[in-house]
């Protein structure tokens, strides 16, 4: 690591100042006045004002931060009131970073290549969060964490923050709760904000709409590759990069970026006034990383200029806005308690071909709509 300035809020002591760090749960304590046995005693933290929280985050303190972003994802009702005027409070300082997209075909090297890009970041100045959108966590167990873990260089660096997303299973969920720990971060002065899609399908088209810049992550030896890649994903991108472009395989690689950016050309651009093009890299040897950074300065300012950037900050705003909506209006009607009734019922009249779907869909919502009058 260079040796520019460390933050102030950095104690290389304190294991609160780390990515990864162990929080205190569960102690035992013994009462030998009274003669009982040892028993577990769940330690419970002092609450904390919207106020308090707010000044710690945007000081950089990492421990305000997890608290908020804790919060922020956190299903309890009474937390979510708190957390939305902590939110909002923090507004006016964020939106200050440039926000990356990344995602990757299976066996690419995401890991390794993130925690060598956000270690390059790190060393110019540059204080780099994390982020990880999951959807099937719920399903497989949770791969992120052992991404978290491996990035164990860039989990020590006390100008990078890396946190998994919560495992829920549903996109809107997921979509919402990144996109707010985003905010949190961009508020405690990080400036690059990197968002890994771990999923496939549907959650590629989730950080697209709210990252600045989409990346696809792919291997050399584009032909069989290709046949499988879906069409759809590579118009989402606004950048190929040809990853372990390293030794024996330099040649090759040359060779897949030249093939992936023609295609490329051919495609309508994601982004207003970029054309997309592929670039090789070696997350190993770290060549072509401070190339690609150069990459990404020149789309931002390219498109900031143009009022390309705000104005995809804006779309993504309104897309946010109704796609939270059509969240909550799927989670009232599946916890309406009439609903919750009824439906056993009509899926056995739907599967036994006693009422049509139609039909049963009407009931339902009539259902509904009728306890909310």
């Amino acid at each position: 690591m260079s040796d520019h300035k460390k933050p102030e809020w950095f104690d290389p002591n304190n294991q609160e100042g780390f990515a990864s760090s162990l929080k205190p749960g569960v102690e035992l304590t013994s009462d030998r006045n009274k003669g009982s046995t040892s028993r577990f005693v769940k330690k419970q933290d002092a609450p904390i004002s919207v106020q308090e929280l707010k000044k710690g985050i945007l000081s950089g303190n990492r421990a305000r931060l997890a608290k908020g972003i804790t919060l922020i994802e956190s299903n309890a009702a009474h937390h979510f009131d708190y957390a939305q005027e902590l939110l909002h409070s923090l507004l006016p300082h964020t939106g200050r970073s440039i926000r990356i997209g990344i995602s990757g075909v299976p066996g690419a090297g995401k890991s390794t290549f993130i925690e060598t890009f956000g270690t390059y970041l790190c060393d110019k100045g540059h204080k780099v969060a994390v982020l990880a959108v999951d959807p099937s966590s719920s399903i497989n167990g949770g791969s992120i964490l052992g991404d978290k873990t491996r990035m164990e260089e860039l989990a020590r660096n006390p100008f990078a923050f890396i946190r998994p997303s919560p495992s829920e299973g549903t996109l809107g969920g997921v979509h919402r709760k990144t996109r707010e720990t985003m905010l949190l971060c961009e508020a405690a002065g990080f400036d690059v904000i990197l968002i890994e899609t771990v999923g496939v399908g549907q959650s590629e088209a989730i950080v697209r709409s709210m990252v600045d810049f989409f990346m696809l992550l792919v291997l050399t030896g584009a032909g069989d590759e290709l046949q499988g890649m879906k069409k759809g994903i590579m118009e989402l991108v606004d950048g190929i990069v040809v990853n372990k472009a390293d030794g024996d395989n330099i040649p090759l690689a040359i060779r897949t970026k030249s093939e992936y950016s023609r295609i490329l050309h051919f495609l309508q651009p994601a982004t207003k006034g970029w054309g997309g093009k592929a670039y090789t890299c070696s997350a190993i040897t770290g060549k072509g990383i401070p190339e690609l950074w150069d990459v990404l300065e020149d789309f931002s300012d390219t498109t900031k200029k143009s009022g390309v950037f705000q104005e995809r900050r804006r779309m993504q705003a309104k897309e946010w806005l109704y796609s939270l909506m059509d969240h909550q209006l799927k989670m009232m009607f599946y916890k309406n308690e009439a609903v919750k009734e009824l439906l056993p019922i009509l899926e056995n009249e739907v599967m036994s071909g006693n009422k049509t779907v139609t039909a049963a869909v009407k009931q339902a919502f009539q259902a509904f709509m009728d306890t909310l009058k």
